[in-house]
């Protein structure tokens, strides 16, 4: 079964005139995360990962009264922002769960699992 991982961080840590500009904490979480990341591919596990730009370029897409409008960012306080996303393919809910302990022990910021509902989706 397929998963979505997304990864969160706090709003407020997330500067975004340094964002681009990695502290040298945040490269060594990463470091941890590459090497588990290969496990993952070893065993078949990993999918796919990226991490995502800052809010403050994104561009928001909402249905309203006048039709359809896009906007610039994210334009809602938030406490945490979507930071990455993965996608795993694992036999179990519990193997997602172990796989994610990891991460966040490595990262250190919250991870929501998600299940894809495809073709191997039960309900």
């Amino acid at each position: 079964m397929k998963y979505l991982l997304l990864s969160y961080t706090p709003a407020a840590a997330w500067d975004a005139s340094t964002a681009d500009t990695p502290s040298e904490e945040a490269l060594a979480a990463f470091a941890v995360y590459q090497e588990f990341e290969r496990e993952l591919v070893e065993t078949g596990e990993f999918v796919t990962s990226e991490g995502l730009g800052h809010p403050a370029v994104s561009t928001t897409v909402r249905r309203t009264a006048d039709g359809v409008v896009a906007t610039d960012g994210p334009f809602a306080e938030l406490k945490e922002v979507l930071a990455s996303f993965a996608v795993i393919d694992v036999a179990s809910h519990e193997r997602a769960v172990e796989i994610v302990a990891r991460i966040v022990d490595a990262l250190g910021e919250p991870v929501e699992i998600r299940p894809i509902m495809g073709e191997d989706f039960a309900a």
